[in-house]
């Protein structure tokens, strides 16, 4: 199982890493700035000695000499923290005065046109060591001057300077992520008292989630959150609807389907059943019927909510829909017949609720239409699908057109022993697949025009 990981936290290690990164970073770079201006600070010192030893060299008689008095060598050794050494040598007499364990650069390739500084060690301490070329005009021998000094005075300098950088910087992160840690602590209240508000509620609570104390950032989960809300109740208002007329439609037919059987049982020859017998088959088929509706529009309502539908050919399923429906047709002579493209019609949607479209459509126009009339089923390929439907019947009258889509509605005085589903599992399938809907008259005399339009499908879809 994945770890859950805390929203805080993640914050946090995104805000503090890259500070404390940051702040590395720093130092190192102020630890190379301070040790190069440390150093440069320190070996201007360190040449000035070099150059107050230069002032002792005297030449006499071609030989060089060095008068150091002894209070004179005192005060330029004389250091608190630090020890220096020196040496003066010459190419021709060799070392003249000073140390001879102070070392030197025996590098061939030294450029000794200016002071040349490098690091070293004197009985295992560091020492910084600059050397110099002095020339006289009064002797050919080139004069070489070295001076070391241990660097005490420079770790403590570059010490101080670094503690003085640093620990303003620690102070403040450990103040930003205070500050970091509080701020998010407050911040994240809101949720805290979203969750706790969504965890109090009852399951029947299905009301919007109030945005009084939510941010913009998070308006965006709660307006989903209600969204899902607002769907979820409507999808259970719908169920809840679906059992309520369930039960209401279902209990007329099985009332009668009991008492007729109530009554059969009272005859005592079969010649006095067959009424009964007759009637509670009619009962049978009207509750099987309504069954059947039924379920259609439980399949296709928000219950369900059918989403993915697959391209189908339209032209296929119309024509074996109204093969089936022919034996019915002719049982009241009338004639259905079919006009439409030879070439296949694709939309989008599902093949089994396309189907029953298509048969609730066909059956109101079988029940309500005139005997030894005719219907006509077209399809329409351009501009767009179209399915259409047309019956020679009465008609539906003008004020009636809003309200037969309404479940369970039937316009009053209709004929038929109808439930008043069929068109409204026809709107129903229709929404579902984003089709238009449109109901007219064929004629001023009657007649009744049902037309679906389908989106357009791509090609690339098919």
């Amino acid at each position: 199982m994945a770890k859950v990981r805390s929203l805080r936290t993640e914050i946090l290690f995104r805000l503090i890493i890259p500070l404390i990164c940051f702040i590395a970073i720093e130092s190192v770079l102020s630890y190379f700035v301070t040790l190069h201006y440390v150093n440069e600070t320190y070996d201007r010192w360190l040449l000035d000695s070099a150059r107050s030893l230069t002032q002792e060299i005297k030449v006499k008689d071609g030989k060089v000499h060095v008068e150091l008095p002894p209070a004179a060598l005192e005060i330029f050794k004389w250091d608190e923290l630090d020890q220096t050494f020196f040496k003066i040598i010459s190419s021709e007499q060799g070392m003249i005065v000073g140390d001879s364990f102070v070392p030197e650069s025996f590098d061939p390739s030294v450029d000794w046109s200016r002071p040349i500084f490098f690091e070293d060690e004197i009985r295992g301490e560091p020492v910084r060591v600059v050397s110099m070329l002095v020339i006289r005009d009064e002797t050919p021998d080139k004069i070489f001057v070295h001076v070391a000094e241990t660097v005490n005075k420079r770790r403590d300098m570059m010490v101080d300077i670094l503690l003085a950088d640093l620990v303003p910087q620690i102070i403040l992160t450990l103040f930003a992520g205070t500050y970091l840690l509080a701020g998010l602590k407050r911040g994240l209240k809101p949720l805290h008292v979203l969750a706790d508000e969504i965890a109090q509620r009852s399951p029947r609570d299905l009301s919007p989630i109030a945005e009084t104390h939510v941010f913009l950032e998070v308006r965006t989960l709660t307006d989903t959150i209600n969204d899902l809300l607002a769907r979820l109740a409507a999808a259970i208002a719908a169920q809840q609807r679906f059992v309520a007329n369930a039960a209401h439609q279902l209990r007329t037919p099985l009332a009668g389907l009991k008492l007729q059987a109530e009554r059969a049982l009272r005859e005592q020859d079969l010649s006095a059943m067959k009424p009964a017998l007759l009637q509670m088959q009619s009962s049978a088929d009207r509750a099987s019927h309504t069954i059947t509706q039924l379920l259609v529009l439980a399949k296709s309502g928000p219950v369900d909510g059918m989403s993915e539908l697959k391209p189908v050919n339209l032209e296929t399923l119309v024509k074996e829909t109204c093969m089936d429906w022919a034996p019915k047709a002719l049982q009241r002579k009338m004639d259905l017949g079919f006009e439409g493209p030879k070439q296949a019609v694709y939309v989008r949607g599902d093949e089994v609720l396309l189907r029953e479209l298509l048969a609730n459509l066909l059956d109101n126009a079988i029940l309500y239409g005139n005997e030894h009339g005719s219907i006509i089923v077209k399809l329409r390929r351009n501009p767009t699908p179209s399915l259409i439907v047309e019956d020679d019947g009465a008609g539906i009258p003008d004020q009636e057109r809003e309200k037969i889509f309404e479940r369970f509605y039937r316009i009053p005085g209709s004929s038929g022993n109808g439930c008043g589903l069929g068109l409204a599992i026809v709107k129903e399938i229709a929404d579902l697949h984003k089709a238009r809907l449109e109901l007219s008259r064929i004629s001023a005399a009657g007649g009744t025009r049902v037309i679906i339009v389908f989106p357009n499908l791509t090609p690339t879809a098919i």
